[in-house]
């Protein structure tokens, strides 16, 4: 069975960890028509658009 050669540091073992459970930042693209902050590829909360297509309307 595969032993290894030379204990692994709690630091060097931390640092691997670190990047496997990295939070990573939400992709926020700006909506065309408003100019409200969205999320890409999904339609606007803000104006209900779509790229330039009105998808539903939004209660004001």
């Amino acid at each position: 069975m595969a032993v290894p050669k030379q204990k692994r540091s709690r630091s060097r073992t931390h640092h691997k960890r670190a990047k496997i459970y990295k939070a990573f930042s939400v992709p926020v693209s700006v909506c065309p028509n408003c100019g409200a902050p969205k999320l890409p590829h999904r339609v606007c909360l803000n104006c209900g658009h779509y790229g330039k297509k009105q998808i539903f309307e939004v209660a004001e």
